[in-house]
């Protein structure tokens, strides 16, 4: 598949959604009360509908608390209440870091047509790297997939998030 301009523009807006996670989260403390901060894994989301921008998301699962508030579900629900449908047929997901199990599987519920990933996930990559959902008898139509999209601009800010050491 021919990696399109477009596609490095929106994992672009991607990236900076990602990078903005540094600094939601910095006066965040840890459930165990401790003095640490929380910091959320910086992976940015962007949805797109016709080269239109509907929504990014960031994670927030430490700022959340939340187990689920992977970028890719905040810019689901955030895509489903402007959208007014739980249906994104027709719509282009981009994430700076491959989906993990919850969210491939959710966005194939969400009827996302293409997903355009950065950064490979060796460890729960769930579009090819640790193991594929997408492969395989389904009920629902899976999305076209791509990856590797500014794949070395996507790695270098999750090594430098883990270079600074993670607290909690």
């Amino acid at each position: 598949m021919a990696i399109l301009k477009t596609d490095q523009e929106w994992m672009l807006l991607a990236l900076k959604a990602a990078g903005e996670t540094q600094n939601l989260g910095e006066t965040q403390k840890t459930c165990d009360k401790s003095d640490k901060t929380a910091r959320d894994i910086p992976v940015g989301a962007v949805i797109v509908e016709n080269g239109q921008l509907i929504c990014t998301g960031q994670n927030r699962k430490e700022l959340l608390n939340d187990a689920t508030a992977h970028a890719e579900i905040v810019a689901l629900r955030q895509a489903t209440t402007i959208k007014g449908t739980w249906r994104l047929a027709g719509t282009v997901l981009y994430t700076t870091l491959e989906p993990c199990p919850m969210c491939a599987e959710a966005i194939i519920q969400s009827r996302v047509s293409k997903v355009v990933f950065g950064a490979y996930d060796p460890l729960s990559g769930a579009l090819g790297s640790a193991f594929n959902l997408y492969t395989g008898k389904r009920i629902y139509p899976i999305p076209e997939v791509l990856g590797g999209i500014l794949e070395a601009e996507c790695s270098d800010l999750l090594k430098q998030f883990f270079a600074k050491g993670r607290p909690s």
